[in-house]
């Protein structure tokens, strides 16, 4: 995706920057309109205004599980091992969602979906353990 991003002349790179906030123009007909991006230079601290239409936001594709290596089943690209059609871990009463499991959709609706079914499985889990 890198190479056919910067090959694109409609995609313009910009590296070592932080986003501070997104601009835009309330007043346009159906909401907000984008009309920039105030960026911070993470160099050297220089704010730059970037005018851009539109904005995506991408978390990433690397889950961020490196806290569980050595307690939690990983597979070789770093996401936990869950049981077939559930949120639960090869720990009794650890369950996992989202981005630390979902290698196929990573996105922030799915990952929400799957936080509630980790949620349902823990309250089953913790019920079955009373005495």
């Amino acid at each position: 995706m890198a190479d056919r991003a910067l090959k694109n002349s409609k995609i313009q790179v910009v590296y070592n920057a932080i986003t501070e906030e997104i601009l835009g123009d309330m007043a346009k007909p159906g909401g907000l309109k984008v009309t920039g991006l105030k960026l911070k230079d993470a160099v050297s601290g220089e704010q730059r205004v970037l005018p851009v239409e539109g904005v995506f936001l991408a978390i990433g594709h690397i889950p961020n599980t490196d806290f569980l290596k050595g307690l939690v089943d990983l597979d070789q690209d770093g996401y936990a091992v869950t049981k077939p059609h559930s949120t639960a871990t090869n720990v009794p009463g650890l369950f996992v969602a989202g981005d630390a499991q979902d290698r196929v959709f990573r996105q922030a609706i799915t990952a929400a979906g799957s936080g509630c079914m980790a949620a349902i499985e823990a309250e089953r889990w913790l019920e079955s353990q009373e005495h």
